[in-house]
């Protein structure tokens, strides 16, 4: 059996969480999962040129839902996510084109953090 080593990952003190949300029909996962692979050809170039980005995920659930998460230095970073085209315009229009609604964006304080 593999043992397990817990590290503390060194972050920023000002270091937060964006968590972006979305549901969908499940019926209609199939769409949702491409257009998500579709837009991230062109997210991922544009915010791998924003400042402050230290990890991004991003997820969509069989189940109706999807996910984005990311970790950002600074909150003033994180918020360049709302204005970026790629993100905010395109991405927006590309997923509700296949019935993706989007939740409330919020930003989370980091208090602590460790890696497995």
């Amino acid at each position: 059996m593999t043992e397990r080593v817990t590290l503390a990952e060194s972050l920023p003190a000002t270091s937060v969480v964006r968590i972006s949300r979305a549901t969908f029909d499940p019926v209609r996962f199939p769409e949702v999962d491409a257009a998500s692979k579709k837009t991230s050809q062109y997210i991922i170039p544009a915010v791998r040129r924003l400042p402050g980005l230290l990890h991004f995920y991003s997820g969509v659930s069989p189940k109706g839902s999807m996910v984005q998460v990311s970790v950002w230095d600074t909150d003033e970073h994180a918020a360049q996510l709302n204005t970026l085209k790629e993100m905010a315009i395109d991405g927006r229009r590309d997923m509700e084109a296949v019935g993706v609604t989007f939740t409330p964006i919020f930003h989370y304080p980091i208090d602590w953090a460790w890696m497995v």
